[in-house]
């Protein structure tokens, strides 16, 4: 397969500049986030177990909305005949009206049974999460053909900030909503503010400039190469390490939920102090746009990633010992690992995306993307269960070696670490033209950005 060349976006010599009407971008990040954080996340699954979900159930919600990303693979062919931004809104419209339903479920418990509203509930997650899966297919060729490439990590760390922002203020919400004993019209009011925010960010999304396709990207073909397109040796290298940190942190639906689980078991914390505690990832994630900013652009994703493999493993080995028993169970150490932890998740998420779009040709994007979405979103849906059956596995045997309590989270958070090296190991292979070096990372982050920082301060000799 003869892959093209990553197109250019600005002439030689031309200044590059987002262009005009790509606020309404973070707009719409703003306000999916504030939507999805509720029906995807935390929420969502504290109203399943108020209807007796088991397990398994919980499990299938988890894992429900990065596995159907795989019809991806079949709705990138139809992006040509509607055009980035029709596709996206379609979907995204569909969804909305999904969570309009979800919102009258908790209602209707005077007619169905705690089972017959889970059930429905799940069919009403399966439409929104397909509406999803199928849509979301056109949103990164859309924006990389928007964004320029010299400003593609400015913009991935803004958007970044912006949804860690509104992650957080939606999990304060819902913390606030469900404080004390929480009922089926607390979760409704809940549901409704997700479908009312969702429905803002459509007129946003609307007002964000749609893209020309390349001729190659809206011609019709005969067959989709998928196999030379896995084998592209840059963008095969770059699937090899996401499917490996994918399955050590699995953040979204594995990390973050079996850390609330651990939370719950050892300290038997309420729900809402829960969701206010890992509130304080998305913190870190929000610093995430002072950590790097504009700096992804100029160091490139490669040393951001073997940093952060190299940081998690460091994460990790803290709620080992939590879990284990070694280092004390204090209040300040979990928010500190919380708020490395959504700092951690998105920069690799940043550094992932923007080597994706640097190494992605425009030949065959759309499904260059899809692939790519593919692979992760699957491993993301898996991982949980993996790391689900170690767990159930382990029991509530606890073991004591080298003076840590083997108990089932500590060897799932150092089974985690593992992998996490692993991940740095496939890091180290990635292709990327112009990417600095690790230690030049670290000389910008840990000693030259401190000093450009205090020099404001330093007190000036005058005249």
């Amino acid at each position: 397969m003869r892959v093209a060349s990553v197109e250019q976006q600005i002439a030689p010599g031309e200044k590059p500049s987002f262009p005009e009407g790509l606020h309404n971008a973070y707009l719409f990040s703003t306000f999916n986030a504030l939507s999805y954080q509720i029906v995807l996340g935390s929420p969502m699954v504290l109203y399943a177990k108020t209807l007796g979900a088991s397990a398994t159930v919980l499990g299938i919600i988890i894992g429900m909305m990065p596995l159907l990303v795989i019809f991806q693979i079949p709705a990138a062919s139809y992006i040509p005949r509607f055009g980035f931004k029709r596709f996206v809104f379609a979907g995204w419209g569909m969804r909305v009206m999904f969570i309009f339903a979800m919102a009258l479920v908790p209602l209707t418990g005077s007619f169905l049974d705690a089972h017959n509203r889970l059930g429905l509930m799940l069919m009403l997650l399966f439409c929104f999460n397909l509406s999803r899966g199928i849509s979301s297919c056109a949103w990164l060729p859309w924006i990389t053909a928007l964004v320029p490439a010299p400003l593609r990590g400015r913009y991935l760390s803004r958007d970044q900030a912006v949804q860690n922002l509104a992650s957080f203020c939606a999990f304060l919400v819902a913390a606030g909503c469900l404080a004390g004993e929480s009922h089926p019209w607390q979760f409704s009011v809940l549901f409704a503010y997700s479908a009312i925010t969702g429905a803002v960010s459509l007129s946003f999304l609307k007002r964000i400039p749609d893209a020309e396709m390349s001729e190659e990207g809206s011609a019709s073909k005969s067959g989709v190469p998928w196999r030379a397109m896995i084998n592209y040796p840059p963008f095969k290298k770059l699937l090899l390490a996401l499917v490996c940190y994918s399955i050590a942190i699995a953040y979204t639906g594995g990390m973050s939920s079996f850390t609330a689980a651990f939370l719950k078991s050892t300290m038997g914390l309420s729900e809402n102090r829960i969701l206010l505690i890992i509130s304080t990832s998305f913190l870190g994630g929000l610093s995430s746009l002072w950590f790097l900013g504009s700096r992804l652009d100029r160091l490139g994703s490669k040393p951001v990633l073997l940093f952060c493999s190299a940081a998690w493993v460091a994460v990790l080995a803290g709620w080992t010992g939590i879990a284990g028993g070694v280092l004390p169970l204090m209040l300040w150490s979990l928010l500190v690992l919380q708020f490395f932890m959504g700092l951690l998740a998105a920069l690799v998420q940043m550094a992932n995306t923007r080597l994706a779009m640097a190494v992605i040709p425009v030949t065959g994007r759309n499904h260059f993307f899809a692939i790519y979405s593919v692979v992760g979103n699957v491993t993301l849906g898996l991982a949980p269960i993996g790391w689900g059956l170690l767990i159930d596995a382990v029991g509530p045997r606890a073991p004591v070696w080298l003076g840590v309590s083997w108990n089932r989270y500590a060897v799932f958070f150092a089974a985690a670490a593992v992998v996490c090296m692993a991940t740095a190991a496939m890091a180290r292979r990635l292709e990327e033209p112009q990417a600095a070096s690790l230690e030049e990372l670290l000389r910008e982050i840990l000693i030259q950005s401190p000093q450009r920082f205090w020099v404001r301060f330093w007190p000036r000799g005058g005249a």
